[in-house]
């Protein structure tokens, strides 16, 4: 069984979706739809933008979601997944492949979840943080011995690396425990913010309006969400999972478990970057990843 996944913030780069754009017409033309939705030529900034430029939330995520979702549509009628799922951001990618969301739909969702980021990210200062080397119990314990503020759990991205979130007086104090407690790294990363933890409400008061409001149809095959590492086809429980996710942790490693147990013997990544094949590995080495 094929299991196609995609990426979330972080596999950006400049220039992606270029030669898509220049080579499919199909591509081209949903590329400027997406300006035109968007109010803005995001295609100038993918194509030959800074990466500074190209790290702004606004700009990050409606980014990747279109480079994956345009190179799967592009492809549609030769592509037949058996499940989807996607790290963070990548599941309303994920959503758009399994025909739950349409294409118009998925970029204003993610576009509004961007800024609703954006603005909670400015509420407050926070962060992230990379942990190596310690099992997911040992992190979750020294987080909830943290004191200083919030800090949590965050991405469970394959065993033996996790990424912590919150406020940054917090998280710098569990970086400290967690190398004292035989992390090979704890590394702060140059995020805006404390993303898929609890200082994202204020965003999910905004993401959670505009979901609702937003027509879900019955996907073709299973989404394996985020929030809980299942699979879901129903486009109520697919809602309530997608919004629990802002606020909730990525529980990749587990998903990709799931997906596993549940016949997964292939895994396509869909969009820029490789990183989701890196880490899929790393969960389980017997099973073919590739890129598309």
């Amino acid at each position: 069984m094929k299991a196609f996944v995609f990426p979330g913030q972080g596999s950006q780069f400049s220039g992606m979706g270029k030669e898509l754009y220049a080579n499919n017409p199909r591509a081209k033309a949903l590329f400027e739809q997406a300006n035109d939705i968007l109010g803005f030529r995001i295609t100038d900034i993918m194509f030959n933008g800074t990466d500074e430029e190209l790290r702004q939330t606004r700009v990050t995520q409606p980014a990747v979601f279109l480079d994956s979702v345009i190179r799967f549509l592009s492809a549609e009628n030769e592509l037949k997944p058996d499940m989807t799922a996607g790290h963070s951001l990548g599941e309303f990618s994920a959503l758009v492949a399994n025909r739950c969301l349409r294409f118009e739909d998925g970029l204003t969702l993610v576009y509004k979840r961007a800024l609703a980021m954006q603005k909670a990210c400015e509420l407050q200062p926070s962060t992230m943080a990379a942990v190596l080397s310690l099992s997911d119990d040992k992190v979750e314990e020294i987080c909830a011995s943290v004191t200083e503020g919030v800090v949590v759990a965050a991405n469970y991205n394959c065993p033996g690396q996790l990424v912590i979130s919150g406020s940054v007086d917090a998280v710098n104090r569990a970086c400290e425990l967690l190398k004292e407690a035989g992390a090979r790294r704890a590394l702060v990363l140059p995020v805006g913010g404390a993303f898929h933890s609890p200082l994202m409400a204020p965003a999910g008061v905004e993401l959670d309006e505009a979901i609702s409001t937003t027509e879900f149809s019955t996907p073709i095959c299973p989404v394996y969400q985020n929030f809980t590492a299942a699979p879901s086809s129903d486009p109520a429980v697919i809602k309530q999972n997608l919004s629990a996710q802002l606020t909730g942790p990525v529980r990749w490693t587990q998903s990709v478990q799931r997906m596993v147990a549940d016949g997964a013997t292939e895994f396509i990544e869909c969009g820029p970057g490789n990183v989701l094949q890196g880490l899929v590995k790393k969960i389980e080495g017997s099973v073919a990843v590739s890129s598309f």
